[in-house]
């Protein structure tokens, strides 16, 4: 099984692992990874992996019969190589933003509604939030980023942590989805937002609102009976 090591560190940009498997030639299995697997509407990181001056591009990780892959763009590599990965930082650091802006976003409109999240998909330069929410328009949307930016300026620290399934099970609205939390976990990892939220989630986090800079509303669109969605920048 490889070790999840960004669920405890977003920062690390370069790290050492040893190839674990390799399948179908391009698709290798690290004993650790520092590199985001797809998930939750977050895309994986890219990047490369160095044995021997020999440069892998890392094209996309995911998860395929429980096992988490890397997929190369070229074959070469062996189990037991050592080798060093490098993660495209610039990119990363634009998704760790954009996913601690979606729960600043939802947070604020949870609060304000009670809708929850049926939907979203994080991009570097344009993201999208999903609600069940039945009054819907441009002004509110405007008022709950101006909220959430004010939110942001206030510095909130984020923190990381793990906790049993029965004791997330008494903290109220843990998830904003509204398909709840996978039933199979053991354990919850939440991510608290200062005083202002805190959800289960496996994604990228920066360590503090301010890094984010500001949230731009950039459209809105009805979806269908009690589906709205929100579409969202970052300046």
């Amino acid at each position: 099984m490889t070790k999840l090591m960004y669920l405890t560190d977003s920062y690390k940009k370069e790290f050492y692992a040893t190839i674990g498997g390799v399948i179908e030639d391009k698709k290798v299995i690290l004993d650790e990874t520092y590199l985001y697997c797809q998930s939750g509407g977050q895309p994986s990181d890219k990047g490369i992996i160095i044995h021997n001056n020999e440069e892998f591009k890392v094209l996309e990780v995911k998860k395929e019969d429980g096992k988490i892959i890397h997929i190369l763009d070229k074959k070469g590599l062996k189990v037991n190589d050592k080798v060093k990965c490098k993660i495209d930082w610039e990119r990363r650091y634009k998704l760790m933003k954009m996913h601690t802006a979606a729960h600043v976003i939802s947070s604020i409109i949870h609060k304000e509604t009670g809708a929850m999240i049926t939907g979203n998909q994080l991009d570097t330069e344009k993201s999208r939030i999903d609600f069940s929410l039945e009054k819907f328009n441009k002004e509110n949307m405007e008022n709950y980023i101006k909220k959430a930016n004010e939110e942001i300026k206030k510095d909130h620290k984020i923190t990381v942590s793990t906790i049993s399934k029965e004791e997330a099970k008494k903290i109220k609205n843990l998830s904003k989805l509204a398909k709840g939390l996978p039933p199979d976990l053991k354990e919850i990892r939440i991510v608290t937002i200062g005083n202002l939220d805190e959800q289960g989630d496996g994604g990228t986090h920066v360590n503090s609102t301010k890094e984010i800079g500001a949230i731009k509303l950039l459209s809105i669109e009805n979806k269908g009976k009690s589906n709205r969605r929100l579409y969202f920048s970052l300046e």
